[in-house]
């Protein structure tokens, strides 16, 4: 059965500079019914005003994943890394025994639209890592396109967790589907436009999950960027 989780009902944090909504609990936001879904523990809906950004702090034994919707994000970390996101490119951070970073807006003009994803390593105690790939509208135009899983499949950037990240760009009336195994789940995050999954009507920030074995069909009502987590 799919279970709804609408946009208005998540958390929210308006810092002047950040305004962010938690799907899940996070920071202040804490709902015991609300915790992650499976191994999806975060998903933050953020946009940094120009010029602000998250100073530099750590992370430990976490699996991160940021999804550019709009502008750019710049990140400099402690493994010596520096690079700008931007709408296409997906960035996977593993934090292991331990990590520091920074992510500012690149612009001081226009804000930063991102979704910051946290997945729960396979493993902990695992050495710090970081990769980013970019992927093109026509890959994900009316079908998913993966973009992170454990394996590293299909071009995909490789995350330490038994879970496989797709996204998909749907015009009115394109469809796509994804069947779900037994022993799985899936979260479905629209990011936006609007879209019925199974049926029923999303827009963006709503999420729907499916915790059992079946099938997710996803067609768009209006022009969408949704994704999909396919979980342990």
């Amino acid at each position: 059965m799919l279970t709804i989780r609408k946009a208005q009902d998540r958390g929210h944090a308006n810092h002047g500079w950040l305004d962010s909504h938690h799907t899940f609990s996070f920071a202040d936001y804490h709902d015991p019914r609300h915790m992650g879904f499976r191994g999806l523990r975060v998903i933050n809906d953020d946009t940094v005003a120009p010029a602000g950004g998250f100073g530099t702090h750590g992370h430990r034994d976490m699996e991160i994943v940021s999804y550019v919707l709009s502008g750019a994000l710049e990140h400099k970390d402690s493994m010596g890394t520096g690079a700008v996101i931007k709408p296409g490119d997906v960035q996977r951070m593993s934090a292991g025994t331990g990590v520091r970073h920074s992510e500012y807006n690149a612009s001081r003009t226009e804000p930063v639209h991102f979704l910051q994803i946290w997945i729960l390593p396979a493993k902990q105690g695992i050495a710090p890592g970081y990769e980013q790939k970019a992927f093109t509208d026509a890959e994900k135009r009316g079908r998913l396109r993966l973009v992170a899983s454990s394996d590293g499949r299909e071009g995909s950037v490789q995350i330490h967790a038994d879970a496989d990240v797709y996204a998909t760009l749907l015009g009115a009336g394109e469809r796509v589907s994804h069947a779900v195994r037994a022993g799985r789940g899936a979260w479905v995050h629209v990011a936006r436009g609007a879209a019925r999954v199974n049926g029923v009507a999303l827009t963006a920030g709503d999420g729907a999950s499916l915790d059992e074995a079946g099938e997710l069909a996803l067609e768009g009502t209006a022009d969408a960027e949704i994704l999909v987590f396919d979980l342990t």
